[in-house]
């Protein structure tokens, strides 16, 4: 079977953005939704408008988030949005919260956590094509993030996130934090979350791009992160999800980066690999690739 193609480039700036994006060959079409984390104010790791500025722009993108199930300050529209513009993120490009009027039930595919269901932001269904453009760090319930959590928790609404995180036992924000516990279970639920924007997009109509800078051990939904510990590593991109996060996560591990103990150990004690190895379960991509420099 042939090795996924995950490209590299070391550049990571506005210009380098563009240059992988242009490397993956493969047009975004119609209405594109651009999905970031915005991150949670007193952050200070999310991606930087003025990186990401060019790119968003040549796409005649609009930038997506949904509320979070955590009562922090992007837990309802109004302080939501409030964050977006603080954060830079108006001024370079529209901005939606997508569950901002509701949500709406995809379907899954495969597994058994979601009964079947994925629950978005109904305004997934203004656009017709996605980039997950994530910033790859580390989070302190799934280990890690990249390209299958920012699609899957990513894209979730309030109840939707809710949802996963319970492995499929309440849409309630509140009740949720009585469901946390099964690990595997929450890691292969996000995998049954991907399944369902894939499908609902088609693969065609899906780019993955994970950005490896400011490499914290915290999620940007953190309010205080913990400071980075390791080097810039760079920028790939990929038309499929499981080969970006696996390079991503041997990129972290195979690293001579003495800074890096904290995040390895972060992802082996949650187990964060089993994200990955439960979507190329669902057959979401492989985990087999090859590295494609572009500098």
């Amino acid at each position: 079977m042939e090795k996924s193609k995950v490209y590299f480039t070391k550049d990571i700036s506005s210009e380098g953005l563009i240059k992988i994006y242009e490397a993956l060959n493969q047009k975004l079409k119609g209405k594109v939704a651009i999905k970031i984390s915005t991150g949670e104010p007193g952050g200070h790791n999310f991606l930087n408008p003025n990186l990401i500025k060019g790119l968003v722009n040549k796409l005649d993108g609009t930038i997506v988030e949904c509320c979070t199930a955590y009562r922090g300050q992007r837990f309802d529209i109004t302080n939501h949005l409030q964050a977006i513009k603080d954060h830079g993120f108006m001024d370079i490009a529209p901005c939606d919260i997508m569950d901002a009027e509701g949500d709406m039930e995809i379907p899954t595919t495969g597994g058994s956590h979601l009964q079947g269901i994925n629950i978005v932001g109904n305004h997934l269904k203004n656009y017709d094509s996605m980039l997950m453009l994530s910033h790859f760090k580390g989070h302190a319930m799934g280990g890690f993030g990249g390209a299958l959590k920012n699609m899957s928790i990513g894209v979730a609404s309030k109840a939707g996130k809710s949802w996963i995180h319970s492995v499929g036992k309440t849409k309630d924000p509140d009740e949720m934090w009585n469901h946390i516990g099964d690990q595997d279970g929450f890691l292969e639920s996000m995998a049954e979350a991907c399944s369902a924007v894939i499908n609902y997009f088609g693969k065609e109509n899906m780019l993955y791009i994970n950005v490896m800078n400011n490499i914290s051990i915290d999620c940007d939904c953190d309010s205080n992160p913990h400071n980075p510990e390791m080097a810039d590593i760079g920028i790939f991109a990929s038309v499929d999800p499981v080969a970006i996060d696996q390079a991503c996560y041997d990129t972290i591990i195979n690293s001579t980066d003495s800074g890096k103990t904290s995040l390895v150990n972060r992802m082996n004690e949650k187990h964060a690999i089993h994200t990955v190895e439960a979507a190329a379960e669902l057959n979401l991509g492989s985990r087999d690739y090859e590295i494609i420099n572009i500098d």
